[in-house]
């Protein structure tokens, strides 16, 4: 029996885990450490958040992405150098490997509940008992594909968070569904392996990010769009970074009307260059038919106006987000997540990220609906592990002065 079991090796499983240890909290975790980032995201692809925005966390910030790209001799700046996706991967692995060096790299079957807790069945056949389980597994599961293309089949259309390499697609045909950043990136990077691509969107316009301008930044500028973790600079941004616990708050309705509007489709900035002019965008668009046909797809598009277009490609890549459903989650067995309390499909949680089933944590996108978008970024990463380990640390002190405040009846009976 362990106290605590991590489900997840990414920025938010390692940085709960830098912190439980630190507080001297015993824990097993479970996960490739930074396993989405290094194989579900494509090479080549730098990441949308700034600088400053994009780190793992040790309780002492002693190992930042600034730090370890100083030490590396890598170009870095908190604004306005887009960070390589290679280089935050590496900085994780290196994070991993200094704080968290106990992480197991076993997959996680399934978890279910248990009268003294959770049981934990690995792939490799072990299974794990544990009081407390928390689920840090990203957006893993969740990804949503158009139901018209998907009827295709995966061989013909997949998810954009199924490459990290896209070289296979030199010489072929690709449409690229989504106006977001990951759209555009894989677009950009599609067309410098040699692809021939195609961006389709809904979206009447691309609205690319504004570069981050001249540094320093003027003071008026300053109060105006102060700078936060959760892209260009707002006051709105800035509550959802300094006011997650307020958040939670809020009226359901408008917590996720909040959540869904904040984070528009926009790709980053430094991606623009390398689209526009170099890559069709067909926009205001929608796909009324999809089939196969001699062994190619073939689209028919819906324009303004009544407009009509067919195109035909090799293969489809959707790079239309992530949406979170408990439901998806199959890491935990049907009648767990069947006792879990949700609002909009996600898990309602309480101040501590606990959910209605006592000892299930939950961190990451799937928090977002209770505390706001900060929890869609890696670098919500910081609050979710300074406040659930502080929680966790003293609910494991508390397990202990009950377990020796309680005297063993059995042995004061026997005879001495």
């Amino acid at each position: 029996m362990t106290d605590i079991a991590i489900i997840g090796a990414g920025p938010y499983g390692l940085s709960i885990a830098a912190h439980l240890k630190a507080r001297g909290v015993r824990f097993r975790i479970f996960g490739k450490a930074m396993h989405a980032w290094l194989v579900h995201m494509p090479k080549g692809m730098h990441l949308k958040s700034e600088g400053f925005a994009s780190g793992l966390y040790d309780p002492d910030s002693t190992f930042t992405l600034a730090k370890y790209c100083q030490r590396e001799g890598i170009p870095y700046a908190d604004l306005g150098i887009p960070t390589p996706l290679e280089v935050f991967s590496s900085y994780g692995l290196k994070f991993q490997e200094r704080f968290v060096p106990e992480l197991e790299e076993k997959s996680v079957v399934s978890a279910a509940r248990t009268s003294s807790g959770f049981r934990i069945c690995l792939a490799e056949g072990e299974t794990v008992t544990a009081r407390r389980v928390v689920i840090a597994t990203g957006l893993s599961g969740f990804e949503q594909v158009p139901p018209i293309v998907a009827a295709l089949g995966e061989q013909w259309v997949t998810h954009s968070s199924r490459y990290g390499n896209l070289d296979h697609f030199k010489g072929k045909e690709v449409i690229v569904i989504g106006a977001g950043s990951s759209a555009l990136e894989f677009a950009a990077l599609l067309h410098q392996v040699g692809a021939g691509v195609h961006l389709v969107a809904r979206a009447s316009v691309i609205e690319f990010h504004d570069p981050p301008g001249a540094m320093p930044r003027p003071l008026l500028r300053r109060i105006r769009r102060p700078i936060t973790g959760l892209g260009p600079g707002s006051w709105r941004a800035a509550f959802f970074t300094a006011a997650p616990q307020l958040f939670r708050h809020m009226p359901v309705w408008f917590r996720r009307k909040l959540v869904q509007s904040h984070i528009r489709p926009a790709p980053a900035w430094f991606v623009k260059d390398q689209v526009v002019g170099k890559v069709p965008f067909h926009l205001e668009t929608c796909i009324s038919q999809a089939e196969v046909r001699d062994g190619r797809i073939r689209l028919e598009l819906d324009g303004p106006a009544g407009k009509a277009r067919t195109l035909t490609a090799d293969h489809i890549i959707a790079a239309t987000g992530f949406a979170v459903d408990l439901d998806r989650l199959h890491v935990l067995e049907g009648e767990l997540r069947a006792a879990i309390r949700c609002v909009e499909r996600s898990p309602a949680l309480s101040a501590n990220f606990e959910s209605s089933v006592p000892g299930l944590y939950f961190v990451g996108p799937s928090a977002a609906i209770s505390f706001g978008p900060l929890m869609r970024f890696a670098f919500g990463a910081q609050y979710a592990a300074t406040r659930l380990s502080k929680h966790l640390a003293q609910e494991v002190a508390h397990n202990v002065e009950d377990y020796v405040s309680t005297p063993d009846l059995g042995a004061l009976s026997e005879p001495q």
